[in-house]
């Protein structure tokens, strides 16, 4: 097999710090809005990622008004109360149990495949493919606001059945997490922590 030294479509450097290198999780938030069409411009970049059988599981509901923020604030942990009301915009980022409904519009090219997934003795099967393929999406959300200039802060710290109930209520959906949105405050900046090398988490077999 030809070594490939030269990969086509490398990013740029400076591309690749703002998705990794140089992007971190904030705590802190500039008083600077992120209005609804920016919004909406991330959910166009991020449904292109990929999921199996393209089920694209994942639900958003985003959090910007006074109403919506006074629903959530007693739903979270104290430590997350302060760095969540000051947010532009919190997602709450869920799956949906009953995303085989829509595969027929979304996999039309296999018309059984909503069948492995519809019925009580198939729920197990669902629940675990909708949190796997949402929570892929909703790495894909992260590194799609970072391309567009947004700063995230994803957080555990929540009732998750509090939320569950305040805003999906009547519906299959469930909580994964949550993500501020915005622009970050580089003042409330923790120091980076280490991460592990490769040869501490990788093989290659």
């Amino acid at each position: 097999m030809q070594a490939d030294d030269t990969p086509r479509g490398v990013l740029p450097a400076a591309a690749l710090d703002t998705l990794w290198r140089q992007a971190r999780s904030h705590n802190g938030w500039l008083p600077v809005a992120v209005g609804d069409d920016r919004l909406r411009q991330l959910y166009e970049l991020v449904k292109w990622g990929p999921t199996s059988a393209n089920c694209s599981p994942m639900r958003i509901v985003f959090v910007r008004t006074e109403e919506a923020r006074a629903r959530l604030r007693p739903l979270l942990s104290p430590g997350n109360v302060e760095k969540t009301m000051s947010a532009p915009v919190t997602a709450i980022i869920g799956f949906d149990l009953d995303f085989h409904r829509q595969l027929p519009r979304l996999f039309p090219h296999s018309p059984g495949i909503r069948d492995a997934f519809a019925g009580a003795d198939k729920a197990a099967h669902a629940e675990r493919t909708a949190f796997r393929n949402g929570s892929l999406q909703a790495g894909y959300f992260i590194l799609a606001a970072r391309a567009m200039g947004l700063d995230c802060g994803p957080m555990s710290g929540f009732d998750a059945p509090a939320v569950d109930q305040a805003f999906w209520h009547g519906t299959s959906v469930r909580t994964n997490f949550l993500c501020n949105l915005g622009h970050g405050d580089p003042a409330k900046l923790f120091d980076r922590h280490p991460r592990l090398d490769f040869d501490e988490a990788c093989s290659l077999a």
